[in-house]
Formats: C-alpha cells, sequence, structure tokens
C-alpha cells in the first residue's frame, strides 16, 4: 500500500472539519432559556375559593424541542394537568399540549414537548403560556408566559 502525504491546507481544513462535526453547527447546536413566575388566573367573585397558589417554570428550547421543569405550592385542591398555551401576554388562548402533574397541592413537573414551527414562533414573541388546572379550579388556577431568560455560563 502506498502512503499519501496532505498538504499542511489540508490538515487544517480536515481538522475543522472534524471540529465541527464534534460540536454540531452553530445553528443546531443553539438553544434558548425560557421562564417565568405562576400566579392565580384572573378571577371572578365565584372562582375566589377555587383559585390560590403560586409557582415557576423553566424552559429550554432547542432546535422546535422544548424542555420544560416547573414547581408549584400553595393550591386550594391537588394539581390535574398542566397545559401549554398559546396566545400574546395576558390573552387567554388555545392549549397546544398537555403536561402531567402530580395531583397535588404541592409538587413539580418535568416535560418535553415538541413544537410546530408556529409554536417555536410563538414562543420567540413572548406567546405561549403554562396554566396549572386543579379540581376546584378546573378551567386554570396557575399561569405564566414563558419569557426569554439571560443565561448564565
Amino acid at each position: 500500500m502506498r502512503g499519501y502525504r496532505l498538504a499542511p491546507f489540508a490538515v487544517v481544513g480536515l481538522g475543522s472539519l472534524a471540529l465541527l462535526v464534534l460540536w454540531g453547527s452553530p445553528a443546531s447546536a443553539q438553544t434558548k432559556a425560557y421562564g417565568g413566575r405562576l400566579s392565580p388566573v384572573p378571577i371572578t367573585v365565584a372562582m375566589q375559593e377555587a383559585v390560590a397558589g403560586r409557582g415557576s417554570v423553566n424552559a429550554v428550547l432547542s432546535d422546535n424541542r422544548l424542555t420544560i421543569e416547573g414547581t408549584f405550592e400553595g393550591l386550594l385542591s391537588p394539581a390535574t394537568v398542566a397545559r401549554l398555551h398559546m396566545a400574546p401576554r395576558g390573552v387567554r388562548g388555545p392549549a397546544v399540549a398537555d403536561i402531567m402533574v402530580p395531583g397535588v397541592t404541592k409538587g413539580s413537573f418535568k416535560a418535553v414537548v415538541q413544537l410546530s414551527n408556529a409554536q417555536r414562533q410563538a414562543l420567540e414573541r413572548s406567546s405561549l403560556y403554562l396554566q396549572i388546572h386543579s379540581e376546584k379550579a378546573p378551567e386554570g388556577n396557575l399561569w405564566g408566559w414563558l419569557l426569554p431568560q439571560e443565561v448564565k455560563r
């Protein structure tokens, strides 16, 4: 078998290619962090005995994959489900994904949601929110919009 020598520029080019393969392309490797405070939904007089509590949510977007983690406490009845909704801040909108939550009044949750391109664009416009529902507040107990967060290194 005959040996080959690579020109120095070819070695540098191959090394750069190897680094791109190991690290991935810059666009695909980017992640964005989002977070929000969960507070009681706007209530009517009839809902005052059903809606209470607080919580927080953090999310990381990588491509169209959204990893969500959150906590809640102080609900007046056990949580039933968390739902990701799409709407501008302060406005109710349609649910786009259900997230399992423990049936307790204080707990945490974690989920991965595959977003459509329209849902990803809504997230980037701060138009996705999380809402936790409970037994006494089936129309929603806590809600909070996912807002861009500074990534700390």
